[in-house]
């Protein structure tokens, strides 16, 4: 059995050799008294593994002869009453020896997992270690960089100007029948009135209006020119508008530097900064629709500041952040150019501020805005130098209008006009562009070629509506 002594092989009782019962080996128990029943050994349901049995009653031993021993089991000497016969076959052993908790080791597992953790916890630690090593060694890598200084600049850099200015510019998006377009505006007063050219807006059916924020709105149209190129538009329930300050273009001078904002192919609150170029330059744009109606004849402040499509309708602005001219036009390389830039190369012209607010201030006043005229017809296909009275009108009618400004003046049909307040004339463009720069009623001095004579005419502007 698995249960045995701890000094001896349990005792064979089967295989006992014959023999008293004294001579069992020290330390064996004494067998088992026989029940008087004759059944199996008393207490193998018993007790034993608490090593105590029951108290039983004796029962008197059957008498043999001891030469005669019974041939069916082995005699035994008599038990006492308190002494239990040791059963090897019983459910449990008398006696249990006690050998400790089996000590089987670490297994294999155990010891890899155990190397894992401790390689583990070494490499962070020893990683934390070495990083902060690192950062307090004086061999840190640190590349030299300039302090956070302060933001502001100051108001007359192109940054101060762009910071006081953008808050009142806008990008104009307009959806039209055929098409659509993009271009850029500027708030005039708190009512919401926007200014933009009138190429912007010609064909629109649809306006909105983004602010510098990025919010947008819809507009309205107020009211156009096409011979200036002016337009206005409004919005409504905006609050906290920021209208630009109107300068006096009459104080511009040739070098002075300027600033551009628009929205050059739809990249709204684009800054760029230049210098005034040139003033009075003569330019007429337009023209697509054949018949002259979309002319617009600008007498042009020029600026080298970077203009592109998108910039249209947006403010030039001088060093003090006043608008001093409408940016409108530029100048492309020739189309019969193979290396014909398609952007900006220098040559922008802007619509003067001080003609812009005359017209803005009709076109919100009355939706129209007036052209000072002096009531003759030019002949277009004149080639001289100057701009030649034509000799007669459209549908045959007179050159010079009758009891008109020019005809009160003393103009006369092959009149050529040269000068207008002493500023050389070399074409019928230049002239409408001399005149339009001027209101109604203001009085000019016109230098008249005649019959290969000059001589001086004053002449007193007239009104007539705009397109």
């Amino acid at each position: 059995m698995a249960d045995r002594q701890q000094t001896d092989p349990a005792p064979q009782w089967w295989s006992r050799p014959e023999g008293t019962a004294d001579s069992r080996r020290d330390g064996v128990p004494a067998p088992r008294p026989q029940t008087r029943d004759g059944g199996g050994e008393h207490g193998a349901e018993g007790d034993g593994a608490a090593g105590q049995a029951a108290p039983t009653q004796e029962a008197p031993a059957p008498e043999a002869s001891a030469q005669e021993p019974s041939a069916q089991e082995p005699s035994a000497p008599e038990a006492s009453a308190h002494q239990v016969r040791y059963d090897p076959w019983g459910a449990q052993p008398l006696q249990a020896v006690d050998r400790g908790r089996d000590r089987r080791g670490f297994r294999l597992w155990q010891v890899a997992a155990l190397a894992a953790a401790t390689a583990l916890l070494a490499g962070g630690i020893g990683g934390w270690v070495g990083v902060l090593a690192e950062r307090q060694s004086s061999t840190r890598l640190e590349l030299p960089q300039a302090a956070v200084a302060d933001k502001g600049r100051a108001p007359d850099s192109v940054a101060g100007i762009a910071a006081t200015a953008l808050p009142g510019v806008v990008t104009l998006h307009v959806r039209g029948a055929k098409s659509s377009g993009t271009g850029t505006g500027f708030v005039l007063d708190p009512q919401g009135h926007i200014l933009t050219n009138n190429h912007v807006v010609a064909d629109a059916k649809e306006i909105a209006v983004t602010f510098s924020t990025g919010e947008s709105v819809t507009a309205e149209l107020v009211g156009r020119d096409s011979g200036y190129d002016l337009a206005v538009v409004k919005v409504s329930g905006v609050r906290g508008l920021r209208p630009l300050s109107l300068g006096n273009s009459e104080n511009v001078k040739v070098g002075d530097p300027v600033v551009a904002i628009g929205a050059p192919f739809d990249l709204s609150n684009t800054v760029t900064a230049g210098i005034i170029s040139a003033t009075g330059r003569p330019v007429t744009a337009g023209g697509d629709k054949g018949d002259g109606s979309d002319i617009s004849y600008v007498d042009a402040l020029q600026t080298d500041a970077p203009i592109n499509p998108g910039n249209s309708g947006g403010p030039l602005l001088d060093a003090r952040a006043h608008v001093v001219g409408i940016n409108s036009a530029i100048r492309g390389a020739d189309k019969d150019d193979p290396d014909r830039q398609g952007g900006s190369i220098g040559l922008g012209f802007a619509i003067p501020i001080n003609q812009g607010k005359r017209v803005a201030e009709e076109l919100i006043a009355t939706g129209r805005a007036t052209h000072p005229v002096i009531g003759v017809t030019l002949d277009m296909d004149y080639t001289g130098d100057g701009a030649r009275v034509g000799d007669k009108g459209e549908d045959g009618k007179p050159s010079v209008t009758a009891g008109g400004p020019g005809a009160r003046a003393g103009i006369r049909p092959g009149d050529v006009i040269t000068k207008v307040d002493g500023q050389r004339v070399r074409g019928g463009d230049e002239l409408i562009i001399k005149i339009r720069a001027h209101r109604p009623g203001d009085p000019l001095t016109l230098t008249v070629l005649r019959d290969g004579r000059e001589r001086t005419l004053d002449v007193v502007l007239g009104s007539a509506n705009g397109s």
